[in-house]
């Protein structure tokens, strides 16, 4: 696909998306046909030689209005004629006042006439709690576009049409104050502001919302299900914030987690229902991005970084909060959402790059009504990204409308939805051999040619999912919250799924595999909590008691796994370029056995109880439990027409947590401990003998944890770091059972697994302007019992045992040089045993360092930025089992508009 199609594709999107908006925000709309209907108000009147104020107030009796004007700028006693028969009430005025009549404002009855001169300005000052000035306010004359921010000395001046007004100072994190002005014409009038927080308050709010230091994250409504500061919380959690992915110029979701300590992504997307999704490493584990505010949602594609607000990375297992309906032993990610807020703006954003990257986004937000009660946000995407190799593209579009409704001081209700859709070619995913001993040992030693993709861009898979959720929050007193949340997730892969392995008794030759997919899993979830903050005596209570109830459910339409064919990998084959869809969906229609084809249905019944007792003001505990109830409504296996056996069952599942804080200087030095546990429901397995259940009890992993927490140098440092010992028991193994001297390899549970080490994060801001961020992350991990070819070794899904992150940027505060910034930093990946066992040996992916850097400048109005990545244009690889060669070094370059 040529760059000048794309553009056209960019340019329908955003046309469409411009008819999203005006649909999901009629107000407007309805709010200006309300003005025009008295503006088209017909009159009939006839003056001769009267004051023009007479005549406003003639024509206003027929109108059935009044009219608010400047005697300063309108000569209210010159004699004027009029003679309207049947004349709309718009252009009578504008007969009657000509060109110096520049613009009619309609406030319900009441009709504003500016003219060309009717300006004043409203300035001021705002100042502290403690009389300090108070800089980057904003100002805004609300339901105007006229807005400022205040200086360094706290002063501000606005121009605006005369007339009366609502004038709101607002700040990221404060509440807005809003206090009634009447501009008139050619007068500035006073207005001063006094915010209830110090300058020393202020300078933790400006630093905690991004103000300053922009990558810093001091509390977490997700962490613990309740809202917690950084410091009080006995959890590691790293957050990545919208400012930092947009610094990056970040178009995919998995370059957003190289900025955590720890994390690594082992598999890239492949677009199948069943490990397909993109994994990620965390403390030796695999885990993947399946919760949404909270919310279990998955997708078969991937996550657009469009309408993230913040990633947030919940270290060690989070069964107790979150359950074993996704896998969560190591960590979980967590995507926050970009939500309404009550000031009109937004952005558009286009960036284009290498590899025929063309990629538009667009955020528009603000109040539906002039009471800010009905708030709107619609988030929207287009990308495609060519590929490195001789084949390969992905084309993704995005739309995530949401709406936040405040019924009272009390109710407040939201409603979101995300609807994806993604079409691109299977990842080049060449498989190593599973049963001899390899010839190489590394990609190098292979001798492939890597640019090649072995596939065509006609061979792809869709993978759309949409996501509706909405949140009921009621304030039931003082102390005791309700909220009820629901979520529906669905999730497709519709198309032809590609990989290839070698099979060979040599490395030279691959083979291609490919299979038909029609796949549909959905999640429907409803989940009730109650959280209160309460004291019992002189002691603090933050307690949550909550109900859940999950139903998952799959729909399976899946080909044989067809054999293609083979091909040389290090040489010239003719028969390279055979593979298309039309050859490939022929093979497929001859292979009518090895057909999956099913559905399946599990309800998950959960109980759980948090509380954060604080014994004093710097010392705090946590106890949590949590029941799980998993019925399982078994599978039904289509093409044999029965029940799968073993495949219904039921099981009880209970998961606890516990910590402890001491802020050894409040808010500032925190040491923590904790102990948590979490566990994943496996499916069950076929076993060969009739008479040995093939159900699964859930895996089981543990976690002690130990740590401190620093937020020093008034909030300039930010420091966690951490060591942690997780065993996981209930690991399937296999072991040969003798009956009738015949050997059967049957599943058991009996395996563990062990995995420690330490992970640190630094966030800084040691000058203004200057943001730091840098984290180190270290895991021994080992099997200690398993079967014989894997006890004792590292599991190839821990990832890399130490990985490296770190990203620094200074942008210009002063002067006419402000707003100009850049950002260098990258990442350190040590070696990763992609294959480990003594059937086969190792096979070893090097350890490498990847650079990237920025330059930048942002105004008030739009942001230009360039990027690099992959400076050095290193060849690196990632994959479990897998060679998967990834991008060398490539450019972007992005144009932000703001409003």
């Amino acid at each position: 696909m040529q760059i000048s199609e794309q553009l056209k594709n960019c340019i329908k999107f955003l046309c469409a998306f411009c008819m999203a908006f005006l649909l999901v925000l009629p107000f407007k709309s309805l709010h200006a046909q309300q003005g025009a209907g008295l503006l088209q108000t017909k009159i009939t009147l006839r003056l001769t030689q009267v004051p023009l104020a007479d005549a406003l107030a003639a024509i206003g009796d027929k109108a059935g209005c009044t009219f608010s004007y400047s005697s300063n700028q309108l000569d209210a006693q010159k004699k004027v004629n009029a003679a309207f028969q049947d004349t709309p009430l718009e252009t009578a005025l504008k007969q009657l006042l000509g060109n110096r009549l520049k613009r009619l404002r309609v406030s319900g009855s009441q009709i504003f006439i500016q003219t060309a001169a009717d300006k004043g300005s409203v300035k001021g000052k705002v100042v502290t709690a403690d009389g300090r000035p108070a800089a980057d306010v904003i100002l805004q004359l609300q339901s105007t576009h006229y807005t400022t921010t205040t200086h360094a000395d706290g002063s501000f001046q606005l121009e605006a049409e005369e007339g009366p007004y609502q004038l709101a100072a607002s700040f990221v994190g404060l509440e807005t104050q809003t206090q009634a002005v009447q501009i008139t014409a050619g007068n500035a009038v006073a207005v001063n502001f006094t915010l209830t927080e110090s300058s020393e308050q202020l300078e933790g709010i400006i630093v905690s919302t991004g103000k300053r230091n922009k990558f810093a994250s001091r509390s977490s409504e997700t962490a613990g299900k309740m809202p917690l500061k950084n410091m009080e919380n006995a959890q590691v959690y790293t957050s990545v914030s919208k400012e930092l992915i947009a610094e990056q110029v970040i178009t995919d979701f998995g370059n957003v987690l190289k900025n955590t300590p720890g994390v690594y992504k082992i598999q890239g997307n492949r677009g199948i229902n069943s490990d397909g999704a993109s994994f990620y490493t965390i403390r030796g584990f695999r885990t993947e991005a399946a919760l949404t505010d909270g919310l279990p949602m998955q997708t078969n594609g991937e996550i657009d970084p469009a309408y993230v607000e913040r990633a947030e990375v919940l270290k060690g297992p989070s069964g107790t909060l979150y359950g074993g309906a996704i896998t969560n032993l190591g960590g979980l990610i967590n995507i926050i959402t970009k939500k309404p807020v009550d000031t009109l703006g937004g952005e558009f954003s286009y960036t284009t790059g290498s590899f025929d990257l063309n990629r538009i986004t667009a955020d528009v937000y603000g109040a539906v009504n002039r009471s800010k009660t009905l708030l709107a946000r619609v988030n929207a995407a287009y990308q495609y990204q060519g590929s490195f190799q001789d084949a390969g593209f992905r084309r993704t579009t995005l739309l995530a409308p949401a709406l936040e409704y405040h019924a009272s001081d009390k109710l407040s209700i939201s409603l979101n939805a995300m609807f994806y859709n993604g079409e691109g070619t299977s990842p080049v995913s060449i498989f190593l051999h599973r049963t001899r001993q390899f010839i190489a040992r590394t990609p190098e030693e292979l001798n492939f040619d890597w640019k090649r993709s072995y596939t065509g861009n006609d061979i792809t898979m869709k993978t759309p999912t949409t996501n509706v959720y909405s949140k009921i929050t009621y304030k039931l007193s003082e102390q005791w919250t309700s909220q009820t949340n629901f979520s529906s997730n669905t999730r497709k892969s519709e198309g032809i799924y590609q990989y290839d392995f070698i099979r060979a008794n040599t490395d030279e030759r691959i083979e291609r595999n490919v299979s038909m997919h029609n796949t549909t899993n959905t999640t429907l979830d409803l989940q009730q909590n109650f959280t209160g903050d309460f004291h019992i005596g002189r002691f603090r209570n933050r307690l949550l008691v909550g109900l859940d109830y999950v139903r998952q459910k799959a729909n399976n339409n899946i080909s044989a796994y067809v054999a293609f064919d083979t091909i040389s990998a290090v040489a010239a084959d003719p028969r390279y370029g055979n593979i298309s869809r039309g050859a490939v969906e022929a093979r497929i229609a001859a292979v009518t056995s090895g057909l999956t084809r099913n559905n399946s249905a599990v309800n998950i019944y959960s109980a759980y109880v948090s509380d954060v007792f604080n014994v004093t003001d710097r010392l705090n505990a946590m106890a949590s439990v949590r029941a799980d109830r998993y019925n399982s409504e078994g599978t039904f296996d289509r093409v044999a027409g029965a029940m799968v056996r073993d495949s219904k069952f039921d099981q009880t599942s209970v998961s606890t947590r516990l910590g402890v804080v001491y802020q050894v200087v409040k808010d500032k030095v925190s040491v923590f401990g904790n102990y948590m546990n979490g566990f994943l429901y496996l499916a069950p397995v076929v076993q060969p003998l009739p008479d040995i259940s093939g159900v699964l009890k859930p895996q089981q992993a543990n976690q002690w944890e130990g740590g401190v927490k620093l937020d020093v140098l008034k909030n300039r440092l930010s420091v966690t770091a951490s060591y942690y010992n997780i065993e996981l028991d209930k690991a399937t193994r296999t072991e040969v059972v003798v009956r009738d001297n015949k050997n059967y390899n049957v599943t058991i549970q009996d395996g563990t697994q062990k995995s420690r080490g330490y992970e640190v994060e630094v966030i800084a801001n040691p000058a203004n302007g200057l943001n730091i961020i840098a984290g180190y992350g270290h895991n021994y991990s080992k099997l200690t019992k398993a079967i014989a070819a894997l006890e004792g070794r590292r599991p190839v899904s821990a990832g890399p045992a130490d990985l490296v992150n770190a990203w620094v940027s200074y942008s210009l505060q002063n002067g006419k040089c402000k707003g100009w910034g850049a950002g260098l930093g990258g990442n350190y990946i040590s070696e990763h045993l992609t294959a480990n066992s003594a059937v086969t040996g190792v096979f070893t992916l090097p350890a490498y360092t990847l650079m990237n850097a920025t330059v930048y400048y942002d105004a008030r109005w739009y942001r230009l930025a360039v990027k690099l990545d992959n400076i050095s244009n290193r060849l690196y690889f990632a994959g479990q089992g897998v060679l998967t060669a990834q991008q060398p070094r490539s450019f972007s370059a992005n144009l932000t508009v703001k409003f």
